[in-house]
């Protein structure tokens, strides 16, 4: 037997190795392949966790961000983006596969909205990535509903006491996606340029959009 043969064998005999001790669930197999890496020295968890940080929080809600800056600068957009946010958003090609029905919700200086899934953590993973930890937390899935102006004091968002609030609460078949106000002095700007203003949270109205 050739070095070579007899290597790729080994090579074979490990992936069956790590394979097999694999759970069946989707999610338990990535945290066991994790512990697995880890464990093997071929993976720095730190690592991972700054890559789902960055996934969470910059590239994820990329899509996300274009859809807005384009709702802002153009009005056609931005009705059909109000009266069927599915179809508007897919437009640009940005629904992936989950096949989810999204509404899009408008902060106006009257009513702020907010975004819970009350029963599990639904999110519109197309346009926003991966959901942050404290979305899924039980915390917020009810102190949301419950205290909605002391969450968002929590997340430093501090609105006119005559500013409604109004709860959205995401299901399997129906996820939301608030569109933030434009912030003031970006008159002419390029969506491309107005995109970088927007946050994950200010999508899920945790946040505001950031000013210029």
């Amino acid at each position: 037997m050739s070095q070579h043969s007899h290597a790729h064998d080994h090579d074979l005999a490990h992936h069956h190795d790590i394979h097999s001790e694999l759970p069946p669930d989707p999610a338990l197999r990535v945290k066991a392949l994790e512990s697995l890496l880890t464990e093997k020295g071929l993976v720095d968890p730190a690592a991972i966790d700054a890559w789902i940080e960055v996934y969470e929080s910059k590239i994820g809600p990329r899509n996300g961000a274009k859809v807005v800056a384009k709702a802002w600068v153009d009005p056609a957009y931005k009705q059909r983006l109000l009266s069927d946010g599915t179809k508007a958003i897919g437009e640009l090609d940005f629904l992936g596969r989950q096949g989810q029905h999204i509404v899009a919700v408008e902060n106006t200086p009257d009513v702020h909205n907010l975004v819970v899934c009350t029963l599990c953590s639904c999110y519109p993973l197309s346009v926003l990535g991966l959901p942050p930890a404290w979305y899924k937390s039980a915390p917020y899935r009810s102190r949301a509903v419950n205290d909605p102006r002391g969450v968002l004091k929590d997340f430093g968002v501090e609105l006119p006491a005559d500013t409604e609030i109004r709860i959205w609460d995401s299901t399997a078949e129906i996820r939301y996606l608030v569109l933030p106000m434009r912030p003031k002095g970006t008159e002419g700007w390029s969506e491309e340029k107005l995109a970088d203003l927007v946050t994950r949270d200010s999508m899920i109205g945790t946040g505001l959009a950031k000013q210029p």
